[in-house]
């Protein structure tokens, strides 16, 4: 290659990251502009500010940490004496340093996809930001865990909104700190900034002024198309959901009908997707006569329903239907997730009355108790206001955060 064909190619790249630039410029003014717009007239809610009631929480630690200076003090003097040995330790080995023992769950671990990058690693600068986040991180983790005079479901809130901030504080959530993005924005010639602000202004637009985060193409999925395939139809239908009921596959069928209880977060979409992952078009296959509970998007005419009446008006309200289409009194359950919550709440309720058969759960929850449920269950708490305001309905700029909190790097284990 002469030197006049890389003199070109140089400004060509040149021009098309000046082009990139000032898209990027229009952009951000049609960001604010987007921002802007979707804003209520009328002075924000304390609700709008502070959703998840946070503020008191971190009011709550911070008057305990000030009841003991002395151990404050002490917890900084030791970061500040880790941040010299990490520097020491960079210096001494030609500027890459060493890991620091004892990382926290945070990061530092193999198999944090934060830092895969082989940069992380093999760049002096970047290892040692790195290093440098995962002990402030261990620091501000620790020292809130070893804060006395907390009750203990205080205490377990404050970890969990630490874990979340430390999270995202993390050089990989930064562009100037994040070398696989750095070298994704020269590669690109800034073409990936411009698709980025382009995914903010169509999520901000889409959340009426709330940044609402796509974790999927919604736009690739159509009803009854490759999703939702399994022939069925409504066979009954009340203020919370709706009964389908499938097609058979087969020339004989089970006698015992089977009743899938799916979560009334999301649809039954999740158990029926193309033929070859889908659960209810199997299990027609296997010759069961299958139904399925399609739950109501509740609004505010629902908002005096409560767990009591999805019992009511959804399971038992299935099975007298069943009862009425096949002649059964008798039915194999499935709930899945929060469904699995319900179906076994209702077999409790029933059981002591009369036996029943037994159920199955698919990742349904059933000891809700350790730290995460502890924190969710203080979450619903602390969303009490929202519930008076909305009905019964939390805001849809609060529910995906509920969830995109706890998938953040939680891990957890469910017994059912």
């Amino acid at each position: 290659m002469n030197k006049a064909s890389t003199d070109q190619e140089t400004i060509a790249a040149y021009q098309a990251l000046i082009e990139n630039m000032g898209r990027i410029t229009a952009q951000c003014q049609e960001l604010v502009n987007a921002f802007s717009q979707q804003q209520p007239p009328s002075q924000p809610k304390a609700t709008d500010i502070d959703p998840f009631n946070i503020s008191n929480t971190f009011i709550e630690l911070g008057k305990a940490m000030m009841a003991n200076p002395e151990r404050l003090v002490q917890a900084q003097m030791s970061l500040m004496n880790q941040y010299a040995d990490l520097w020491q330790k960079m210096l001494h080995n030609s500027g890459k340093p060493e890991k620091p023992e004892g990382q926290s769950t945070s990061g530092g671990k193999k198999g944090d996809r934060r830092f895969k990058d082989a940069a992380w690693e093999e760049n002096p600068l970047f290892e040692h930001l790195k290093q440098a986040y995962l002990l402030t991180a261990q620091h501000i983790e620790k020292t809130v865990a070893e804060t006395s005079g907390l009750d203990e479901k205080e205490a377990r809130k404050a970890a969990f909104y630490t874990r979340q901030f430390v999270d995202s504080m993390s050089p990989s959530n930064f562009l100037l700190t994040n070398p696989e993005a750095l070298k994704e924005t020269i590669d690109s010639k800034g073409e990936n900034l411009v698709r980025g602000l382009r995914n903010v202004i169509e999520d901000l637009k889409a959340g009426e002024g709330q940044l609402k985060i796509r974790q999927t193409d919604t736009s690739a999925f159509e009803v009854g198309v490759n999703i939702a395939t399994t022939p069925g139809k409504v066979v009954f239908r009340n203020e919370l959901m709706e009964l389908i009921q499938y097609a058979p596959l087969t020339k004989t069928v089970f006698r015992r009908p089977l009743l899938i209880i799916p979560p009334w977060i999301n649809k039954f979409y999740i158990l029926d997707l193309e033929p070859k992952n889908s659960f209810i078009r199997w299990s027609i296959s296997k010759g069961y006569t299958v139904f399925v509970i399609s739950w109501v998007n509740p609004d505010a005419k629902l908002a005096e329903k409560n767990f009591v009446n999805y019992m009511h008006e959804g399971i038992f309200a299935a099975l007298d239907a069943i009862a009425m289409a096949t002649g059964e009194r008798e039915v194999n359950t499935v709930g899945y997730c929060i469904g699995g919550t319900l179906l076994a709440s209702t077999l409790a309720y029933m059981a002591a009355r009369h036996p029943c058969r037994p159920l199955s759960t698919f990742c349904g929850p059933m000891t809700l108790s350790g730290p995460l449920w502890s924190t969710t269950i203080c979450w619903a708490r602390s969303l009490t206001p929202l519930i008076y305001y909305t009905g019964t309905r939390i805001p849809p700029a609060c529910r995906e955060p509920c969830t995109s909190f706890i998938s953040g790097k939680c891990t957890f284990t469910i017994t059912w």
